[in-house]
């Protein structure tokens, strides 16, 4: 069966998510639609890339992910479809694809259906959804758009090494305010080099050791760990590491590594 997923920031209380739905079941009712979420911030892209970028592997190969984040008309923002890794995604290109992931996609157009005025305050609707059900049904990218070799570019803000430190920052606390930073296992693991560290937030608040799984530690506790999204996690054992740390978007942590 098919698969269309959702990741947007059209929330649950009003008429626009069901009307994405009903048009999609209205083009392909056979298809399967999974939500990855609807409650991103409104217009925010960062967050919505960092949901999809660490959730579409999941999926099966040939999987759509349709995206609906900042998708207002506008003769600057093109309409793109792209596969990737296998995958195939639909959206705005306002630097979310650039967000996503590491090198271009294998395949890039920018789509050219005609959009109903009727929807012209809604392409999601319209545009987006003839879109993914076009690659659903297993229709080729070349015949809803022309290929273009280039996506609009944003820049992740990376971590910085300074002699033995590495200063990072929070891009993303979750629904258990488990607080999310930039730094990936890799780049800690390449810095590290089985060093000792203390990590550095705010309130002077330090963590000295990484942990497996939450548990880990009593219940109330803080911990760091690198959790499913492969990125250095601050939290606290069944408690709200973001309300009772204080820490928030933007908010630096820094890790100091012992001398060698």
């Amino acid at each position: 069966m098919a698969i269309i997923t959702l990741t947007t920031d059209l929330g649950d209380k009003d008429i626009y998510q069901a009307a994405l739905k009903g048009s999609i079941l209205k083009l392909l009712p056979s298809v399967n639609i999974v939500d990855i979420t609807n409650s991103v911030a409104a217009f925010n892209t960062q967050q919505a890339a960092f949901i999809l970028k660490n959730s579409f592997y999941y999926f099966p190969v040939n999987t759509v992910h349709l995206i609906g984040i900042d998708t207002v008309n506008s003769h600057e923002t093109r309409y793109l479809a792209l596969k990737y890794k296998n995958h195939y995604f639909v959206g705005a290109d306002n630097g979310i694809f650039s967000l996503m992931f590491n090198e271009l996609p294998e395949e890039i157009v920018e789509l050219n259906l005609i959009q109903d005025f009727k929807f012209l305050h809604f392409p999601l609707a319209d545009v987006f959804v003839k879109a993914a059900c076009h690659i659903a049904a297993g229709g080729k990218l070349a015949d809803i758009g022309f290929p273009v070799d280039y996506i609009e570019k944003k820049m992740n803000l990376q971590p910085v090494i300074e002699k033995n430190l590495i200063k990072g920052l929070v891009i993303y606390i979750d629904s258990f305010q488990n607080v999310i930073t930039n730094i990936t296992k890799s780049f800690f693991d390449e810095v590290q080099q089985n060093r000792r560290f203390k990590l550095s937030f705010k309130r002077n608040e330090t963590i000295n050791q990484l942990s497996w799984q939450y548990n880990e530690v009593p219940e109330g506790e803080k911990l760091c760990l690198f959790g499913i999204s492969d990125h250095l996690e601050i939290a606290i054992n069944k408690g709200n590491a973001a309300g009772l740390l204080g820490l928030t978007l933007g908010d630096s942590i820094v890790i100091d590594f012992e001398e060698q």
